[in-house]
Order: C-alpha cells, then sequence, then structure tokens
C-alpha cells in the first residue's frame, strides 16, 4: 500500500514538471547553439509585452530594420512578410508617405526624364503622356508631391521584349529616388513562367504600386491601387463608349452565359478554365477554349483538346459578347484578364472567377453594383445563380457597367487620371469624394471635391437628393465694347434681364480696354448689379468661377444679343427640368468631313443641333469651375489668343461630362443685334477669319479630348400652345410669339 503512494506521488510530481515545462514555468536554456539567452518573457504563460506606441509617421517599414521590431510579430505576419515579394509590405500612406511634400503645392505629379538609349513601350508612353497632359503635372520636382518613373515597368516577365534590364541599379542611381517615398510605380505584368509571381525583379522600396492582377495578399490598403489589364492597342484618350444603346425590356440576351478563351494544359491558372466544359451546354450556356497557343501545346494534348478546338473556331466572339446576358472572366496565367474590360464595354455582366483578385480601383468602385463575384471552387454553381437574377437587378448592373467603362476604364488616360485622383483623395482626405460621387454619372473624375464636398452643389445629384436647384438666376453680360449711348443694345439687354421674375444679379464682365464707366453710366435695375473687370481682357474671364455667383444656375449672354424678358423666363424654366445641360437659343451643329478628313462647324439651319452657344444659354455654375481648373491651359490661351471658339469649348466640356446633348428652346432666327459697327470688337461675326477659326478649333478641341463629345439632338422646346391657333389669351408665353 504504501509504494503505490509512493509511485502515485512520484507520478503527480513529474505530471506537475510537465505541466510547468510546457507553459513555460521553468526556464530552460537553449543548448547547442552557444546562445544563453532563455526564453523568460516569450513564452505562452508570459505577459504580454507592450509595443512601444502607434508607429511614427515616415518609418521605412522595412522588414530588415536592425532595431529589433521583427520581434513583436506574430508568427502569421512574419510569414506574411517573409513570402511578400514588397520589402516594405507593411507601407500605408501614414508611414511610408511623406505629407509635407504636398503642403506646399498642392498634389502635383513629376515624370522623370526619358534617359537616352532607354526603350519605352506604347503602353508606358501612353500612361506618361497622360500625366503630362493632366493638371496635376508639374516640370519642377521641387514642386511635386507624387512621382513617376520614366523607366518603363510595365512588364516585368523576364521572357518577355519589353523586359527592361538592371532596372534596380538603374532605379538606385536616381537621385530623387529617396528609397522609392513618394513614387508610384506602373506594372501590368509581374513574374514569369510558370508559377508567375508578382515579384517585379527589382526592389520597390517605400513606393506605391499602381498594379494589374494583384492579389489581395500583397495589396496594402489605402496605399497600392489596383489597376485593370489592359491591352497594347487600348487608346491613350478619349476611347470608344460602351455598347449599351437601349435599354431592353426585359434585359435578356440570347446566351445567358458566354466564354471564350486559352485553356492552359499546364500551370498555374489551368483548374479553372480546365473545368468549364462541366458547364457548358452549347445553347444558352456558352463556354470555349482552345488548346491551340503556345509553341509546344501539342506535346501536352489532351482527349478533349481536337473537340474544344473545332467547337472553339465555330463561334464568334464579337457576336457572343454582344448577345450574352453575362460574361464569364476567369483568371488566366495571372489573376486579372483582358476579358474584364471587354465585357465591361459591352454591357454584359462580368461573372468573376479569379479568388484573390483585388478588382481593380476596388478603393472606390462597389463592384457588387457591376459585377457578380464568384469562387472558383464553386463553378458547377455559376448558371443557376445567374439564372435566378431579376431583370430589374439585371438591367441595373447592366447600366453600371456602362458608368464604370465610360468614366474609369475606356482610356489609358482615365485609368490614370483615377489612379492620380485616388491618391489626391487620400493626401487630402478633408476634401474627398464620397462613394456616391464615384459610383454615379458622371463618375468621380468630373466631380471635383475642391469644388464642393456637398452633393447639392453639383447639377448630376438634384434627382438622387430630391431636392431643386436655387429657383433664380444670376446673368452674366460679356462687355467689349465701350458705353457710347443709352441705345446701344447691351444697355437693352440688361434692363431686359434684370427684368426676369427669376433674376437674382446681373454680373458685366468688361472686358473693353477703355476705362470702366461711372455708375452712373449704366442703367438702374431692380436686382444687385456688379462691373468686374476682366482678367487680362481674355474672352475666357466670362468662364471663371467667381465667388460673387450665388445661384446655381448662370445666363451667360453677349452684349450684342437680342432678348426679351419673356425668353428668358421661358429658359429659365426649361432649364431647371435640365439642371445638368446647356439650355438657350443659338444652335450650331458639326458634322464629319470625309472629303478632308477632319471635323466641320456649321451654322446652317437644319433639323438638329449638337452646340447651343453661350452667347444665349444658361447653364450650372459649376461648368465655370470645370472649364477653369479641368481643361488644360493650352486650349484656354488658344481660345483667349483668338478671342474666339471659348461657346465651343464649353459644349465640348458639357458634353463630354454628361455625353448628352444641349437643350434648344424655341425657333429664333435673329439673336444677335445686326446694326453694331463694323469696326468694333463685337462684329467679329462679319470677320471672314471667324468661321474659318471656329473649323479649326472643333478639330484642336477633339484632338484634346480624344474623341468627338458632342451629341446632336433634334429636340426642341416650345411653350404649351406655341403657334397653336387658340386664343392669345390662353398662352403663358404670349410675348414670344410676337418676336
Amino acid at each position: 500500500m504504501q509504494a503505490k503512494k509512493r509511485y502515485l506521488i512520484l507520478f503527480s510530481a513529474g505530471a506537475c514538471l510537465l505541466l510547468l515545462f510546457c507553459f513555460g514555468g521553468i526556464q530552460v536554456p537553449l543548448s547547442g547553439r552557444g546562445d544563453d539567452r532563455s526564453l523568460a518573457g516569450y513564452g505562452p504563460g508570459a505577459r504580454w509585452r507592450r509595443l512601444q506606441g502607434y508607429l511614427q509617421p515616415f518609418s521605412t517599414w522595412r522588414e530588415d530594420r536592425p532595431d529589433g521590431l521583427g520581434h513583436h510579430l506574430s508568427p502569421r505576419q512574419k510569414r506574411d512578410a517573409s513570402s511578400s515579394p514588397y520589402t516594405g509590405r507593411r507601407c500605408r500612406m501614414e508611414s511610408c508617405f511623406d505629407f509635407s511634400l504636398c503642403q506646399r503645392n498642392g498634389f502635383r505629379v513629376y515624370v522623370y526624364p526619358q534617359q537616352k538609349g532607354e526603350k519605352i513601350s506604347e503602353s508606358y508612353q501612353n500612361i506618361l503622356t497622360s500625366i503630362e497632359g493632366s493638371r496635376f503635372y508639374t516640370p519642377d520636382p521641387r514642386q511635386a508631391c507624387l512621382f513617376v518613373l520614366s523607366l518603363d515597368t510595365l512588364d516585368r516577365d523576364q521572357l518577355s521584349p519589353q523586359y527592361v534590364h538592371n532596372l534596380k541599379a538603374k532605379i538606385q542611381s536616381l537621385a530623387l529616388w529617396n528609397d522609392g517615398r513618394n513614387h508610384i510605380i506602373f506594372n501590368l505584368y509581374s513574374g514569369t513562367w510558370p508559377d508567375y509571381t508578382e515579384d517585379l525583379g527589382f526592389d520597390i522600396g517605400l513606393a506605391m504600386l499602381a498594379k494589374a492582377s494583384i492579389s489581395t495578399e500583397n495589396f496594402r490598403p489605402k496605399f497600392d491601387v489596383s489597376i485593370p489589364l489592359f491591352s497594347k492597342d487600348h487608346p491613350r484618350a478619349g476611347g470608344e463608349r460602351g455598347y449599351l444603346r437601349h435599354n431592353t425590356i426585359p434585359p435578356y440576351r440570347k446566351y445567358v452565359l458566354v466564354f471564350k478563351g486559352k485553356r492552359y494544359l499546364t500551370g498555374i491558372g489551368s483548374d479553372t478554365r480546365n473545368a468549364l466544359y462541366h458547364v457548358h451546354n452549347s445553347q444558352d450556356v456558352v463556354l470555349l477554349t482552345t488548346c491551340k497557343h503556345g509553341k509546344d501545346w501539342q506535346k501536352h494534348k489532351d482527349a478533349r483538346c481536337d473537340r474544344d478546338n473545332a467547337e472553339y473556331d465555330r463561334y464568334d466572339y464579337r457576336e457572343m459578347l454582344y448577345n450574352s446576358t453575362f460574361c464569364l472572366v476567369p483568371r488566366g496565367r495571372r489573376l486579372g484578364s483582358f476579358r474584364f474590360l471587354e465585357a465591361l464595354q459591352a454591357a454584359c455582366v462580368p461573372v468573376i472567377l479569379s479568388n484573390g483578385w483585388e478588382l481593380p480601383f476596388s478603393e472606390i468602385i462597389d463592384w457588387n453594383t457591376a459585377a457578380v463575384i464568384g469562387d472558383e471552387r464553386l463553378l458547377l454553381q455559376i448558371p443557376s445563380t445567374v439564372r435566378s437574377i431579376h431583370q430589374d437587378k439585371i438591367l441595373s448592373l447592366r447600366q453600371q457597367t456602362q458608368l464604370l467603362w465610360e468614366a474609369y476604364f475606356n482610356s489609358v488616360e482615365k485609368i490614370v487620371l483615377t489612379t492620380l485622383e485616388i491618391i489626391q483623395d487620400r493626401v487630402l482626405e478633408h476634401t474627398s469624394r464620397s462613394s456616391l460621387m464615384w459610383n454615379s454619372l458622371p463618375g468621380g473624375l468630373f466631380t471635383l471635391p475642391q469644388y464642393s464636398t456637398h452633393l447639392g452643389d453639383f447639377p448630376f445629384f438634384y434627382a438622387k437628393l430630391g431636392i431643386k436647384p436655387y429657383p433664380k438666376f444670376t446673368a452674366i453680360v460679356h462687355v467689349v465694347t465701350p458705353l457710347v449711348s443709352l441705345s446701344q443694345p447691351v444697355m437693352k439687354l440688361l434692363v431686359a434681364v434684370a427684368k426676369s421674375q427669376y433674376c437674382a444679379q446681373v454680373i458685366v464682365v468688361w472686358n473693353c480696354d477703355k476705362p470702366l464707366p461711372a455708375k452712373h453710366r449704366w442703367p438702374t435695375t431692380s436686382v444687385p448689379f456688379i462691373v468686374i473687370e476682366g482678367e487680362h481682357l481674355v474672352i475666357s474671364s466670362r468662364f471663371l468661377p467667381y465667388d460673387t455667383i450665388p445661384t446655381d444656375a448662370v445666363l451667360s449672354l453677349d452684349e450684342d444679343t437680342v432678348l426679351s424678358t419673356t425668353e428668358v423666363d421661358f429658359a429659365f424654366t426649361v432649364w431647371q427640368s435640365f439642371p445638368d445641360r446647356i439650355v438657350g437659343y443659338p444652335a450650331r451643329s458639326h458634322f464629319w468631313d470625309s472629303t478632308k478628313e477632319r471635323w466641320g462647324y456649321t451654322s446652317k439651319w437644319t433639323n438638329d443641333y449638337s452646340m447651343v452657344l453661350t452667347g444665349a444659354a444658361i447653364y450650372h455654375k459649376y461648368y465655370h469651375y470645370l472649364y477653369t481648373t479641368y481643361l488644360p491651359a493650352s486650349l484656354r490661351t488658344m481660345v483667349d489668343q483668338m478671342s474666339n471658339c471659348e461657346d465651343i469649348l464649353m459644349n465640348f466640356l458639357v458634353s463630354s461630362v454628361t455625353k448628352l446633348p444641349p437643350v434648344k428652346v424655341t425657333q429664333k432666327k435673329q439673336y444677335k443685334e445686326t446694326m453694331m459697327g463694323q469696326s468694333s470688337r463685337a462684329s467679329r461675326w462679319a470677320d471672314p477669319d471667324h468661321f474659318a477659326q471656329r473649323q479649326t478649333c472643333m478639330n484642336k478641341f477633339a484632338n484634346w479630348f480624344g474623341t468627338m463629345p458632342l451629341v446632336h439632338s433634334q429636340m426642341r422646346l416650345d411653350p404649351v400652345l406655341f403657334k397653336d391657333q387658340v386664343s392669345i389669351l390662353r398662352k403663358k408665353y404670349r410675348e414670344i410669339e410676337r418676336l
């Protein structure tokens, strides 16, 4: 019995010692390594060590830092850090970006000068050109907040002919590199066969990445930018519009789900595409693959290849794309695919099968409103999933694909500008855009938060907010000739406009080289009357965003315009229903001259128009801000030097924003005073060079916009009962018919 007790006590003591050892209660020296340090304080039973406060701004966050910070990382953090191809894995704006560079001169971007002998691909040249043509560009690195390399980093596949060798040494030799701080690196392809990793082949340091096919594992939130994969044929500027021309109800097409692309027989990206035949039915779900690509595809040829190749050749890809409700976007060798942008343009709702892909511009775009995000492991459920989506949801998804395509993806320029605007919103967080601005028409590129962060200050969101614009307008009259008598057309115009029940204020922009007239020389009005001397006497000063404009609506007038009070009232009433467009009287049109292969400008009376001249038009005052800040100085300078075409440029701008035509009101053949002196500056309409200049302007503007944004219309809005054979007493705007 006593022996049993002794054995039991010994067993209990041994068990206690074992437990103490397991839970860190006993310190055991490290043997066999010549290191007498103990594990005290690092065992599971020890008290957690406290990190030394929050991270200081501008710290490097390098994983090879010698300060021992890595000892405080969890095993998972250490594993992630060691597996990442980026040494600045933990970089965020607060830790790796120097905000002080942006406080001096605002958000300006510097592009390194191209080095001699360095070749640049066409795609990367398009990126650099887009930056240099933007309002962010500065040629002075001392004014820059963000830096862009002139070394081509787009294609880092070592097997590619576009691959730049010795890039690491070339970048490190740059005087402004500063370990990559405040730099952004653009990349489309990384890694090479067979694993296609995301390693760029050089140390990016603390630089941000604007990368296609980036994984959520390597993506650094609020620091990197995920961009779409685009081809070398992607247009630099302008870009094609989406293919959704009419909202077909119900929104079903010939096919429910389609795909046509390569099937990889070996290597990464093979699994999903190799399994597509399981859901292909040759009827409304058509998923076609081919093995016929690469030099040695026949070496890896399987039993399905011949049949797949034959069926693949029987279908036209474009016909499938434009006639399908959903388009499958499976991963390829890399996470991204060209199919993504192709589906967006075709209004074919993308069904994304690429686990771990950080979708393009995910920081700002709500992809749940424009795509179906699937799981590669649940491929067999995809057909039933898309069939269950209600037709109202399908229509909404298709409409959103068009918004996103035209706002952010249809050109290299828009992809680049969206990237820069995202970074600017991070830097100037107090004036950043809301999600509604990014995901609603006309998109974030045309909704500048520097103007306002309140949605109600923009003409695009009245309907969404359930509000109406301010019910009065400010008249801005552009004057270029001196005042001689009270019978001048401008005097009559000022009196007629001031009598309008909707007029809140009259502003005269004095662009005459004669001294400003005394106050008593101007007519007496019942509304506030302000005279502003034009800046440098240039014609663009009529479109400056004056702080003295208290209303949403601006009535823009030339000094020799002939308008009655009734006409002004009716035009403003119409504008209240179209607050994002130009509404007015004088209309003009554009056309394509196939013989000269250029755009033409015409003032002929036809059944359609594409411009309403700002000599007698109403529009939202936000367009003054866009004209001054969004358009490049080169276009405004050209307009000012010619004292011509400012009205055409404003029409280009507004149509580019809205994708809609202006609105013409009531037929009126004469809106200019014909009695002006032929020697005055206002008689430019009689100048034979005037019309030729406007032809030139059309093509210069179209070249900068990259496309022709003007839209033709045949709609004209007249007052109710206009010209009807009824009593004049029954008509509200009866005075218009007498003009």
